[in-house]
Order: structure tokens, then C-alpha cells, then sequence
């Protein structure tokens, strides 16, 4: 099940949250930033990486004081490459795996890859949903993928968007 909802990332009551990142777990998107701040002061401990990692990888950590119990970061971008479509998928790929591998059924996530010289909100919308769609944590018992906006006029074209889609 998807479904697409205006609210706070940060404040999901899901197993899971997904979090763009670059190499070093840095955030790259206004969502991370706010993930970052409403998760505390000890998250950056949680997110510390020995080695930049590559475009598409995926790591879950603990959430800190954020409501879900794991975050799940997606390095969609480096110091030298932007933020693709490609990367956005591979990431999520990984992200996909990585949920199925913990039982994480339940999982809300901003337009990842989505922002000004990014991809469009739609574009985001339907490679989040195609490859949740295709993974391995769609079929465990509860799966859920929440999309999560800011905006009702968002809510509403993404919600179109996708029952065309499916």
C-alpha cells in the first residue's frame, strides 16, 4: 500500500523513515536537515561513517529521538556527482533491501531526490513507488510506503499520479 500524506517526516509513526544523504551522511535535502535537528544531538554519533560511501549505497541507523526506531540513508549525491534519476533508483534499491532484510514493513519518505536541479516531484514519486513496488519489503506482512509532502496541492497531484499509474 502507498499512500501520500501532509505532514512532518521527522514525527512518522512508521518502523522506518528514508533520509537522502551524500557519501559522508551528510543531509541534502530541507527533510534531512529537519530529520537531523528533531533526532538530536546524538544522531550525528549514529550516522558517522569511517570511508565516504558511493552513490546508491543505503544504511539504517538507530532514529535517535525521531519517532520511527531506524532511519534509512540514501546517498543520492558526492562532492563529485549530482544527484540522477540513476542514483535516486540505485539508492532506493538499496534502501528496499536493506528495510526487507530488518522487517522494517512500514516506511514514510520525502520526494527523495526531489529540489530545485533535481528531479521533478513526479519523477520522485513514481521511482519511489516503482521500485517499492518491486522489492522484496512490498510483500512483508504490513508493508506500507508512506510519501510524505508539504503541501495538500502536492498530496492531490501525487495521489492522481500514481492511481493513473497503477
Amino acid at each position: 500500500m502507498i499512500r501520500i500524506v501532509v505532514d512532518d517526516l521527522a514525527f512518522a509513526a512508521v518502523d522506518a523513515v528514508l533520509r537522502p544523504a551524500d557519501e559522508h551522511l551528510e543531509p541534502v535535502s530541507p527533510e534531512s536537515v529537519q530529520l537531523d535537528r528533531v533526532a538530536g544531538a546524538g544522531f550525528a554519533a549514529l550516522r558517522r561513517v569511517q570511508e565516504s560511501l558511493d552513490i546508491g549505497a543505503a544504511v539504517v541507523t538507530a532514529g535517535g529521538e525521531l519517532t520511527a526506531p531506524f532511519v534509512l540513508h540514501l546517498v543520492i549525491r558526492t562532492e563529485e556527482r549530482p544527484t540522477t534519476a540513476d542514483a535516486v533508483r540505485r539508492a532506493l534499491a538499496s534502501a528496499w533491501q536493506r528495510a526487507a532484510d530488518w522487517g522494517l514493513a512500514r516506511v514514510a519518505a520525502p520526494l527523495v531526490g526531489a529540489g530545485p536541479g533535481q528531479l521533478d516531484p513526479e519523477d520522485a514519486a513514481r521511482l519511489l513507488a516503482d521500485t517499492w513496488r518491486a522489492s522484496g519489503a512490498a510483500s512483508l506482512p504490513g508493508a506500507s510506503l508512506t510519501l510524505v509532502v508539504q503541501r495538500d496541492a502536492e498530496r492531490e497531484a501525487l495521489e492522481t499520479l500514481l492511481a493513473a499509474e497503477a
